[in-house]
């Protein structure tokens, strides 16, 4: 098949759009792949579209290959089904609402759990219709408050998700697995380095969540890994729990007056100066950090709580969220500490604290935090400090909140050796659902004794654009787009230069030739465009080969460039089919 350039719906751009953050969002909006029509939306060209197209293939042929079938359900949603299962609440203003000119709520989907689940409770009512796994590829809603970074965060995206129905958590094991696979084989298709991670389920919800991270500088999501193979999202890391050490004998706290100590450094000094323990001397790691964050729930009430931290930690907002969901968290404000006048600014010590306590605040501590250990921490008295307050003797937490930090040189939790940390973008996610949205939506069918069974789910989801922007991150020079063969829009680009008659001739005789051999071809035939020009859009829209006649024409000689290597070499036109061939 034969695209001519000068039919193409194409403008190429000379300059990088000012509004764009990343390559690939440079690169697709130059080549003209995409075009945005405002922030997180883009209009979706013929060669992106084709590009986009290769990618489902790839996608719908393995699905396929492991037993799915595809369905397609609407994007535009009634209310009720996500209110049967929360969703409604939990999504927050991350889902688009509207309503209809009835006054009808419906939502733009973000994601479609609740009605697979009701469109296999319509249809299918016995043990002998499952197992069964049902997939679509289908453009999903988000409102997010800052799109940024072209296609890999935007507001409208199309995703590939499956969903599978079995009776027995036996059968979501291996039809979770089954899907499981089913990735790796896409992935290494696509030629996508990726890395398998634990992850939290989030809104999603059930007992495990797995995600496919692509190691990428400009990726959102930091994971660990250890060389001994553990690996997680760092909002899934699990802090190793120390053995809890004796309280008897251990000396009382001693009060450490410290107005001069601004910072976790300055306190150590002044603790080792003015109380010195036996052993080893108090480092930023013996110090309590009581940090205070606000919780807003899902009723738009507002909370505060402590949770208390080695001195050498920070929190992680992002697992602080995980920690306290479906609540949303931040540093607590002026306003907070206003209302809550027990809380001594720079101060704070858990001796107060606690929902038994006068101030009726939860309080919350770090797993490291364990009852013998012995702290530096504030005494809830301007000015003052406290050593040696010791967990499960002066202190007692309401629970534990995994919110602090995750480094290089923390120990994997499996015990498989020290973490070293890295970026990522999630270009897959699987989750075993269970019953949660089945028991919701009354999903139910008759097992082996005629009795009613709830069926347990799983979800698998694929970022179909989301990938077709990493494919542009990975692959692209200085000059442009460079894109693998299995998913670039034309397998040869053949332009021809100059004014000499010849040279189109023999181009469209190679052009004719390709055809018949049943490559793709785009042909740069438009008169009147400077060789220059024909040559950068060549080098842009990152064709895999690229054949120029032009000089060399009259001699039956083309230019052959191989835009992976980056090779260029002069090839007698006898021998461009094998040379083709080759590459």
């Amino acid at each position: 098949m034969v695209t001519r350039l000068s039919h193409l719906f194409l403008r190429t751009l000379r300059d990088d759009p000012s509004d764009a953050e990343v390559t690939s969002a440079k690169l697709l909006v130059r080549a003209g792949y995409v075009r945005r029509q405002s922030p997180g939306i883009f209009a979706w060209l013929p060669l992106g579209l084709k590009v986009r197209a290769r990618i489902e293939a790839i996608i719908r042929e393995e699905m396929v290959a492991a037993g799915a079938q595809e369905v397609l359900l609407p994007a535009l949603l009634p209310r009720e089904p996500y209110e049967a299962t929360n969703r409604w609440t939990e999504y927050g203003d991350g889902m688009f609402r509207l309503q209809d000119r009835k006054g009808a709520d419906y939502l733009l989907a973000p994601t479609h759990e609740e009605m697979f689940a009701l469109l296999v409770k319509d249809l299918y009512g016995s043990y002998k219709d499952l197992p069964v796994t049902l997939f679509q590829i289908q453009d999903k809603y988000r409102d997010e408050a800052r799109p940024r970074a072209g296609l890999l965060r935007g507001r409208e995206f199309t995703m590939k998700d499956a969903y599978s129905f079995d009776l027995t958590d036996e059968g979501l094991e291996r039809s979770y697995q089954v899907m499981r696979d089913a990735y790796e084989k896409i992935f290494a298709r696509l030629g996508l380095e990726y890395v398998i991670v634990k992850a939290d389920a989030g809104a999603m919800g059930g007992s495990k969540s797995e995600e496919f991270l692509h190691p990428i500088d400009v990726g959102e999501d930091t994971f660990v890994r250890s060389a001994g193979g553990y690996a997680a999202n760092v909002e899934a890391y699990v802090t190793p729990v120390p053995d809890a050490l004796p309280i008897e004998g251990q000396p009382e706290a001693v009060l450490l007056p410290a107005s001069d100590t601004p910072t976790i450094d300055t306190l150590v000094a002044h603790a080792n100066a003015v109380a010195p323990r036996d052993g080893a001397p108090w480092t930023a790691a013996d110090t309590l950090k009581n940090v205070v964050l606000a919780l807003t729930h899902l009723d738009g009430t507002r909370e505060v709580v402590v949770v208390g931290l080695p001195g050498d930690r920070d929190v992680d907002l992002k697992r602080a969220e995980v920690a306290f969901a479906p609540a949303e968290v931040e540093p607590a404000g002026d306003d907070d500490f206003r209302k809550h006048r027990g809380l001594v600014k720079g101060y704070i010590g858990p001796q107060v604290l606690g929902v038994d306590s006068a101030t009726g605040i939860r309080y919350f501590v770090d797993p490291r935090v364990v009852d013998g250990t012995a702290w530096v921490t504030g005494a809830n008295e301007r000015g003052v400090h406290v050593s040696g307050l010791v967990a499960g003797r002066d202190f007692v937490a309401d629970g534990v909140a995994e919110v602090s930090d995750v480094r290089a040189g923390d120990p994997a939790p499996d015990g498989s050796g020290p973490l070293e940390t890295a970026r990522g973008m999630e270009i897959g996610h699987v989750f075993q659902l269970g019953r949660k949205y089945a028991e919701a939506l009354g999903l139910k069918v008759q097992d082996e004794n005629g009795k009613l069974a709830t069926v347990t789910m799983g979800s698998y989801g694929i970022g179909v654009t989301r990938i077709l922007a990493i494919l542009a991150e990975a692959h692209n020079d200085e000059k442009g787009l460079a894109w693998p063969k299995n998913v670039a829009p034309f397998d040869v680009h053949v332009v021809a230069t100059g004014k000499d008659e010849v040279a189109y001739d023999l181009a469209t005789s190679i052009v004719d030739d390709l055809e018949g051999e049943r490559f793709e071809v785009l042909y740069d035939d438009r008169p009147k465009v400077s060789p220059g020009v024909k040559l950068r859009d060549a080098e842009l829209l990152g064709m895999p080969i690229v054949v120029v006649a032009g000089r060399g024409a009259a001699d039956g000689v083309v230019e052959l460039w191989n835009r992976a290597s980056g090779e260029r070499r002069d090839v007698p036109v006898a021998e461009l089919l094998e040379a083709i061939r080759a590459i």
